[in-house]
C-alpha cells in the first residue's frame, strides 16, 4: 500500500476546513458541557441558525455578506434565548432533550417546501459565499495548487488557492476563539462557571445567580457553534439543510472529549484526531480493497464509508475505558452535578 499517500491525505485533513468548522462547533461545546456542565445536544443547530443567516440575506433578499453574518449571529442569540429560558432551572438532562429536538424542528422548518421561496427547500442556497470566495483572487489563483512535496516528494503539502485562503481565515477564527475562551476562563466569570460545574447549590449559596450564568455560557457557546456555520456556510459557497443533521452535534462532542474537556486547546487537538482518525481509516480500507487484501465479498466501496466510522468507534471506546478524560483532560472536568 501506498503509506505515504495514505498519510498525506490524514496531515492535509488534520489542518483542512473540515476540522475547523467541527473544532469552532467543539469550542463552544467545551464552553458548556466542559466548564459549565451544560448537556447540549444541538450545536448544530445553532450551525444551521448561522449558515442559513449567511444563506437568506446573501441570496433570497441579496443583501452583502457581512449583513448575513450578523443576521446569522443573531439568530444563533434568539435560539439561544428560545432553548435556554425554559430549561435552564431544569435538570441539565432536560436541556439536553431540548437542544437535540430543537437542532432536528430547525433542518425539518427549513427544508420544509412552503419556504422554499426564503431557504431553497431541500435543495438549499447554492452560491451564498460568493463575495468570500473571490477575496482569494487577490492573494492566491483559485485552482493553482501551492504548498511543497517534501521527503523526496513522497509526502504531499500542496492546496489549491481557494483552500489556502479558507484555511487561513478559518484558522485565523480559530485562534480568536480560543483566546476569547482563554480570557474568560481566566476571569471571575470563567470561576463561577466552574463553580457551578463542581456544585451548582454551593454557588448559589455564594449569592450567585446561577441561571444567568448558565444562559450567558448557553448564548456564548451557541455563537460559537453559530460561527462554526457560517464559516461552513463560506467555504462550501452553499447551505444544504441534510447537512446539519443530529449526528454533527456528536462528531463535535467527540471531538472535544478527545482532546479533553475542560482545556482550552482541548477542542482543536481532539478534532485534529478525529478527523485524521477518519481519513487514515478510510484510505487504508480503499487501498486494502483495491489491492485484493480485503476481498469484496468481505466489504465493498459502498461500506467502507461507514466501517471507517466503526473501526474509529472502537478506538474512541478504549480511549474512554482507559482514559476517560481524554488525551489533555482532568477526569474532575467531566464530572456532571446530576442535581442541576
Amino acid at each position: 500500500m501506498d503509506w505515504w499517500a495514505i498519510i498525506s491525505n490524514a496531515l492535509r485533513t488534520g489542518i483542512g476546513s473540515t476540522v475547523i468548522i467541527f473544532a469552532l462547533a467543539a469550542i463552544g461545546l467545551n464552553l458548556h458541557f466542559g466548564y459549565t456542565g451544560l448537556l447540549n445536544f444541538g450545536q448544530v443547530g445553532f450551525m444551521a441558525a448561522g449558515a442559513y443567516g449567511v444563506g437568506i440575506m446573501t441570496r433570497t433578499y441579496h443583501h452583502p455578506l457581512w449583513a448575513g453574518v450578523l443576521v446569522g449571529f443573531g439568530a444563533g442569540l434568539v435560539l439561544a434565548l428560545l432553548l435556554g429560558l425554559p430549561t435552564l432551572r431544569l435538570r441539565a438532562d432536560y436541556l439536553a432533550i431540548v437542544t437535540i429536538a430543537a437542532g432536528e424542528i430547525l433542518r425539518l422548518v427549513v427544508r420544509a417546501a412552503r419556504l422554499q421561496e426564503y431557504t431553497g427547500g431541500s435543495s438549499g442556497l447554492n452560491g451564498v459565499a460568493d463575495e468570500f470566495q473571490d477575496k482569494w483572487n487577490f492573494i492566491w489563483t483559485p485552482e493553482a495548487r501551492y504548498g511543497e512535496r517534501i521527503f523526496g516528494g513522497r509526502l504531499n503539502f500542496r492546496f489549491t488557492g481557494g483552500e489556502l485562503w479558507e484555511m487561513l481565515v478559518g484558522w485565523s477564527l480559530v485562534l480568536v476563539c480560543l483566546l476569547v475562551m482563554w480570557l474568560l476562563i481566566s476571569s471571575p466569570w470563567g470561576r463561577v462557571l466552574r463553580s457551578i460545574r463542581e456544585d451548582e447549590d454551593a454557588a448559589r449559596s455564594l449569592g450567585k445567580n446561577v441561571f444567568r450564568f448558565k444562559m450567558q455560557s448557553l448564548v456564548l457557546g451557541g455563537l460559537f457553534g453559530t460561527l462554526a456555520g457560517i464559516f461552513w456556510a463560506l467555504q462550501q459557497n452553499s447551505v444544504q439543510p441534510d447537512n446539519y443533521v443530529t449526528p454533527q452535534t456528536f462528531f463535535a462532542l467527540t471531538a472535544a472529549i478527545i482532546g479533553g474537556l475542560g482545556r482550552i486547546w482541548g477542542p482543536v487537538v481532539g478534532a485534529m484526531i478525529f478527523w485524521m482518525l477518519l481519513s487514515l481509516t478510510e484510505n487504508i480500507l480503499r487501498q486494502a480493497q483495491r489491492q485484493d487484501y480485503l476481498p469484496e465479498s468481505l466489504i465493498d466501496g459502498v461500506q467502507v464509508g461507514q466501517v471507517r466510522f466503526i473501526l474509529t468507534g472502537l478506538g474512541l471506546m478504549l480511549l474512554m475505558v482507559f482514559r476517560p478524560q481524554g488525551i489533555f483532560g482532568d477526569k474532575r472536568e467531566i464530572a456532571i452535578d446530576v442535581r442541576k
